[in-house]
């Protein structure tokens, strides 16, 4: 094994040696047909004495080692690459030399002047390697040529063609030296991708076929564009470098916001990277994961332009299938890993942790939809925790194990929808939910579809093979206050899921198509982690519009099937909360697998309310639940009067009594426009303390 890994690292230093020799021969005898021309001492030499053209093979001089020019031949040095890559003829390779030269030496400078009898002229131009070089051709100036073309040489756009100085790019002399190096147009926007490419089987599939697609496919005919979609960023990543290492490729990636915004901008950095893939063999990976389909129009622009233009290898990876133009763009659909993938993720990752979980990796599977590289990076922190212990030297029992597991890939798969969406943070229990018990088992029944899910659909085989009808879907009806958001909260906190509210009036737009764009944007980033989604305002979507008589109502079905679609095929818990449920139309109705009716509470279930309402470290004294179970509200009316009670009594200084909750009525009551008849507050106060009560406000 030592003498192995000393001859890899020993193999880049002789190629080093190698490729520094063969240029320093190629430029040595380039100088002495400078010397002969500047000196006019000698004629021309004879073809057969000529001196062989770099593209050949060269005769070794009594200086250069047999054994170092055989290996940079053999190894490829760096100037045979770029002509053979760039196409350049005899004549240009000299040209490029000639300028390289006069960068590299000093006295090559007044060899130029020298030779084209002017002192002023220190140079190399056009006009010197034309009256230098045998097979000298004037279309070796054009623009189209290799060495304008891809600006392997600079020039004066001011002075004549043939009298400008010539300057080698600074990218082109570090590539002959054998120097790794970006040329600064590309330094600020690509950057190298190094990762280790570890593919699950069904990602290794499509990077085969890939590989496949490209190999061997002549430069010139240029290749395919590689377009590859969904969720999974690091997994599309992970596709793309695994082909180029199947191929020998370097791979960099561009984000499409650092893709140059001017046309002559653009137009430099496509040439500059067309150059670069073609000297260094490189594949381009275009980051749009960034954007969404609805985004910036001009970005998407610039994209597409800059697909139509490069014709070297280049991969796209989105979301969401673009437009692919006039170039030829093959896509893959990339999903997460399967959920077997899954398992051997996570029995990988754990290890020997994985043997105390008892079948829990099962539940982790059914409920987030993670990345390799984030099941990698979950299972080797809890399980690295799990080895070290619990700080006694113990194990860390089982039931926190999973506790801690569970917490990093919520964590992990939180989605990012800020801008969609409110986060609620849970913190109802059963017991503060006041529903009649036949309500309440039908959302109990909700939580062990949630719970039990991996075990019907994946092991007992009720998924199928479709995926379709997977998700749990619930309607929550009922008056404003009933506890619709409560029992969302309760089943969050039993689930340990997030639970974020998305109201349905905000989302709606009245333009064609923006309203599936932004309900699209809410299921995928909340698909990771599976999040309870709580749809307010449901009738702003749902009505009763089956009966077709415009285009306004045939586009509202399409949305509304859009939404109900997504929510068949949601891996989470998706509610729908509404005040009307008698404007929802049957046939949308029976596509949802439950319903959930919040009656508003009769007198028992608001004495019940009242009676869980305050705290149990909140002050009170003389409170009679019966009475105060008279107002006619809602459990959420009731809330904020204990609330605004609980105000006015920490301001008098006092505990909370039937005094303040008269007034806290009398305030949620003309918020509501109602009026309070005496007979809801009858005997709530002694004729003494309504006394007080009256004077206090005269």
């Amino acid at each position: 094994m030592v003498v192995s890994q000393n001859s890899s690292q020993r193999r880049p230093a002789v190629w080093h040696e190698a490729n520094r020799s063969y240029l320093i021969d190629c430029l040595s005898q380039l100088r002495q047909q400078l010397e002969h021309k500047a000196e006019r001492a000698i004629a021309p030499p004879k073809p057969d004495q000529s001196w062989p053209l770099p593209l050949l093979l060269l005769q070794t001089h009594a200086q250069a080692s047999q054994q170092v020019l055989h290996r940079a031949i053999a190894q490829g040095s760096a100037l045979k690459k770029l002509c053979q890559r760039l196409r350049l003829n005899p004549f240009e390779v000299n040209v490029l030399l000639l300028c390289a030269g006069v960068e590299l030496e000093a006295t090559w400078g007044p060899l130029c002047a020298a030779a084209q009898a002017d002192p002023q002229r220190p140079y190399p131009t056009f006009g010197l390697a034309l009256a230098l070089f045998p097979q000298a051709h004037w279309s070796a100036l054009t623009p189209d040529a290799p060495l304008r073309r891809w600006q392997l040489i600079r020039l004066n756009p001011e002075q004549p063609l043939t009298s400008s100085p010539l300057r080698i790019d600074e990218r082109i002399l570090h590539y002959l030296l054998g120097l790794s190096y970006l040329d600064e147009t590309l330094a600020n926007r690509v950057q190298p991708v190094t990762l280790k490419p570890e593919l699950v089987p069904s990602h290794r599939v499509i990077a085969d076929q890939v590989t496949q697609l490209w190999q061997g496919r002549p430069s010139s005919d240029g290749y395919p564009a590689i377009q590859l979609c969904g969720p999974d960023r690091a997994g599309k990543q992970a596709i793309a470098a695994a082909t180029c290492q199947q191929l020998g490729w370097r791979l960099y990636s561009l984000s499409t916001f650092l893709l140059p915004s001017q046309s002559q901008e653009l137009q430099r950095f496509i040439q500059r990277w067309q150059r670069e893939a073609l000297l260094t063999r490189s594949a381009l990976l275009i980051d749009d994961d960034g954007t969404t389909p609805d985004g910036n129009n001009h970005t998407q622009a610039t994209l597409t332009h800059a697909l139509e233009s490069i014709t070297g290898p280049v991969f796209v990876s989105s979301r969401d299938r673009r437009s692919p133009g006039h170039r030829v763009v093959i896509t893959f659909e990339i999903g997460s890993p399967t959920s077997q993938e899954q398992r051997l993720l996570w029995q990988a990752s754990l290890g020997n942790t994985a043997n105390q979980l008892n079948g829990y990796i099962d539940a982790l599977v059914s409920q987030f939809d993670l990345t390799a590289p984030t099941v990698a990076a979950i299972g080797h922190s809890v399980g690295q925790s799990s080895a070290e212990g619990n700080g006694s030297g113990t194990a860390v029992p089982g039931d926190r194990l999973k506790q801690q597991l569970w917490e990093a890939c919520r964590s992990q798969a939180r989605p990012k929808m800020e801008d969609l969406a409110q986060p609620i943070v849970s913190r109802a229990h059963w017991d503060d939910l006041v529903l009649p018990t036949e309500q309440k088992l039908v959302l109990k029944d909700i939580a062990a579809h949630v719970r039990q899910r991996a075990t019907v659909y994946d092991l007992w085989g009720f998924g199928g093979d479709t995926g379709r009808g997977l998700g749990i879907s619930a309607l929550f009806a009922g008056a404003s206050g009933t506890g619709k958001t409560m029992a969302a909260e309760v089943l969050a906190l039993e689930l340990q899921l997030d639970l974020y509210r998305i109201d349905l009036s905000a989302v709606v737009s009245k333009y064609i198509g923006e309203t599936e764009k932004n309900l699209r944007r809410v299921f995928d980033a909340a698909e990771m982690g599976g999040a309870i989604l709580l749809f307010d305002e449901a009738d702003a979507l749902f009505g009763k519009r089956s009966e077709v008589k415009d285009s306004h109502d045939r586009h509202a079905n399409i949305e509304v099937s859009y939404l109900l679609q997504r929510m068949e095929a949601y891996r989470g818990l998706a509610i729908l909360t509404t005040n009307l449920k008698d404007a929802l139309d049957q046939a949308f109705l029976r596509r949802l697998r439950f319903t959930v009716r919040f009656p508003f509470p009769d007198a028992t279930q608001r004495a019940e309310i009242w009676r869980r309402v305050f705290p149990t470290t909140v002050p009170t004294e003389g409170l009679k639940p019966e009475k105060l179970a008279r107002l006619n509200v809602a459990g959420g009316n009731i809330r904020n009067i204990a609330l605004n009670a609980a105000f006015l009594a920490a301001d008098a200084g006092e505990s909370v009594e039937m005094k303040h909750l008269l007034e806290a009525s009398r305030s949620e009551y003309i918020k509501l426009e109602k009026p309070l008849i005496d007979a809801e507050i009858k005997g709530w106060l002694s004729s003494g303390v309504k006394g007080k009560v009256k004077s206090e406000k005269s």
